[in-house]
This record gives C-alpha cells, sequence and structure tokens, in this order.
C-alpha cells in the first residue's frame, strides 16, 4: 500500500525563537527518520500553498487576514503568549494547510492509501475566529471540511490524540453532526476543554486521562469509548490529529504512552478506515516536543501507515 509523506523547507522558517518547543528541529528529527532504509517505500511529496478559500471554509475572513498581516518583516512578533510568528511563518502555515488538502486529494484519488503530513505550525488549538497554542490555521479541520466540499462526502471522523485538547477542532465542529471529533488527552491540562460532559450535539467523544496515565489507560479510553464510537459513525474518511507529546518522555505533557502505544492506535484507526472508507486516512503532526521521542513515535506511527492490509 502507498503512503504519502507531505513536507516542505518552508515549515523550517517558521522561526519561533529561541527556545521555544515548537521548533524546526522537530521536522528536522522527523525527516532525518523517515530518511531511513525502512522507509524507503514512502513517497515524499511537496506540499502545495492553500488556496485562501480552503481557509475560509474553517475561519473568517477577519481572522485569515489578520494572520497573514501579522506577518512580520523581520524579527518574531507573538500572536498570543504561546503563538510567535516570523518572517516565514506566512508561507509554512499556507503550506500546511496545503499539504492536509493534497492528501486528502490523493487519497481520494486513489494515489496512496494514507498519508501522513509533517507539517508546522500544528493546528488543532486554532479555533474559527483567532489563533491560540501554537498554532495559526486549523490543519486538520479545513482538511475535513475541503474533503466534504471538494470530494462529496458527508461523513469525516477525527481522531485527536495529542495530550492536549483539541479546543479549536471542537469549537469548530461542535454543532455538526456529519463531522465526529473524538479525543484522549491529559485532564485537567491545557487548554482547559475536553471533559466528558463536553458532546455537541452527539458527535464529540472526550476521553480526558489524569496526569500519570500510561498505555493501559490510554488503550481502555480507545477501546471503551472512541473506537466504537467511530465505527458506529461509519466514516467516509478518517482524519488524525497526531499529537505525540503523550509521550512518557515529553516535557510538556504528563501522560506516559510510549511508541507502541502510538503504533497500536495507528493499527486501530487503520483498520476502521478499511472497514468503512476503503482505507482512507490522513495523518497531520500536532504536538510532540522530546526530539528523540518525537522521531521514534513518528516512525512508529509511519510504519503502520506502510504496513496496513484492507479489512
Amino acid at each position: 500500500m502507498t503512503t504519502f509523506y507531505y513536507t516542505h523547507p518552508s515549515f523550517l522558517a517558521h522561526d519561533t525563537g529561541l527556545g521555544h518547543p515548537e521548533n524546526a528541529q522537530r521536522l528536522r528529527t522527523i525527516d532525518i527518520v523517515l530518511r531511513r532504509d525502512e522507509f524507503a517505500g514512502v513517497v515524499t511529496k511537496e506540499a502545495p500553498r492553500a488556496e485562501i478559500g480552503q481557509i475560509l471554509r474553517v475561519h473568517t475572513q477577519i481572522a485569515t487576514d489578520k494572520v497573514f498581516a501579522s506577518i512580520p518583516e523581520y524579527g518574531i512578533h507573538y500572536l498570543d503568549p504561546d503563538t510567535p510568528v516570523s518572517p516565514g511563518s506566512g508561507e509554512a502555515a499556507s503550506r500546511a494547510v496545503g499539504a492536509v488538502c493534497a492528501a486528502v486529494d490523493a487519497v481520494f484519488a486513489g494515489e496512496a492509501e494514507n498519508a501522513f503530513c509533517g507539517i508546522r505550525p500544528p493546528g488543532h488549538h486554532a479555533e474559527s475566529s483567532h489563533v491560540m497554542g501554537f498554532c495559526l490555521f486549523n490543519n486538520i479541520a479545513i482538511a475535513a471540511e475541503h474533503a466534504r466540499h471538494s470530494h462529496g462526502i458527508r461523513r469525516v471522523a477525527i481522531i485527536d490524540f495529542d495530550v492536549h485538547h483539541g479546543n479549536g477542532t471542537q469549537h469548530i465542529f461542535a454543532s455538526n453532526k456529519e463531522v465526529l471529533y473524538a479525543s484522549t488527552h491529559q485532564h485537567p491540562w491545557y487548554p482547559g476543554t475536553g471533559s466528558s460532559g463536553e458532546t455537541g450535539v452527539g458527535n464529540v467523544f472526550n476521553a480526558p486521562l489524569p496526569a500519570g496515565s500510561g498505555g493501559s489507560e490510554f488503550r481502555a479510553a480507545m477501546e471503551g469509548k472512541i473506537l466504537p464510537a467511530v465505527d458506529l459513525f461509519r466514516p467516509e474518511l478518517i482524519l488524525v490529529s497526531a499529537g505525540f507529546d503523550a509521550h512518557k518522555n515529553d516535557p510538556l505533557g504528563d501522560l506516559r504512552l510510549d511508541e507502541d502505544d502510538f503504533a497500536w492506535i495507528t493499527r486501530e484507526l487503520l483498520s476502521l478506515a478499511g472497514r468503512h472508507c476503503g482505507g482512507k486516512l490522513v495523518s497531520a503532526l500536532e504536538g510532540g516536543y522530546n526530539l528523540e521521542a518525537l522521531g521514534e513515535s513518528v516512525g512508529a506511527h509511519v510504519r503502520e501507515l506502510m504496513a496496513v492490509e484492507l479489512q
């Protein structure tokens, strides 16, 4: 089965400043891992620029214009206490959106079985009208709307296993029964959302985990709540907010997952994709800030994408 890997040099030019955890070395580490011989079958694709119309399916015109207008000619400018932009950030943000949309197009065209988008800035904290939490545009939400509008489908499932709750994605789709959002995450933790009582219109499934939870608790939450919900939903496309900061060695969280856990959930989601949507699955990088853990976790994730067999 063919797996595409979307990347672009512009992602390295999104300069977040000295000491910021969301930095270009993250993608350099991923690139080193995915150049190993075992990943020779992965097809590397250049992330295109997004069309403004793709972004505007999710974000307001005012918010979109504000992001691009805020890009400085030099230096670093903070849009909020966590979210810096630099001269290369506009191009990176555009191509991050372009990557996920191109990946959706590729799986619907049958060019790829699935895809991993190694992109930055990440996206799942960005709400429709403002940025936050390192995120400028909500890449995965835009991919969902691109799929629904451009490929004539209705039901998209978004599964988010980042250590932080994807408040932006939940906010965007909380009243849309045709998009399922499901998340495991540390709780209470940044950004403060994601309780089990947040259910949208029956399309939101949060499985919060207390600090210190490890693979057994993570797998129980997935098997007890999230995977059955996705199965019942029968999605026509599965999108993954692939945050690897739930790893036990990550500095920005207190969950205790390891590479085997990320491989396991990848296999489970691929099984659901094989059952319901001809294997169509697109994964986009969110968090992950310990470089060694990030590289090996992405390797485990992509290894499973390459090995998929349709159910």
